[in-house]
């Protein structure tokens, strides 16, 4: 299978969250908030998580429909940074 050129790629934000059970409570309120035809445009992928935060990968396009939709989610749950890299947002993490 050949390789996609660059412009057919999907590009990539990463943000930061903090919250509790964030596993489960960021699919919800993504599913809940965008519903499964939004949620499947974001490409919503875990890259990395602990106890209290996680990181995450979105389709860039989408990043202010997931922001919003963990706002009106009735468990607090922060988005502390954007970043188009991982590496950006390591100091963080």
């Amino acid at each position: 299978m050949k390789a996609l050129k660059p412009s057919m790629k999907e590009n990539k934000r990463y943000l930061l969250v903090e919250g509790k059970e964030l596993r489960k409570n960021i699919e919800k309120a993504v599913l809940d908030f965008i519903g499964v035809l939004g949620m499947s445009k974001t490409g919503l992928e875990f890259i990395k998580d602990n106890r209290d935060s996680a990181i995450i990968s979105v389709n860039r396009e989408m990043v202010d429909s997931v922001r919003a939709a963990l706002c009106v989610w009735s468990q607090k749950m922060e988005v502390k940074k954007v970043s188009g890299t991982l590496k950006g947002l390591g100091k963080s993490f």
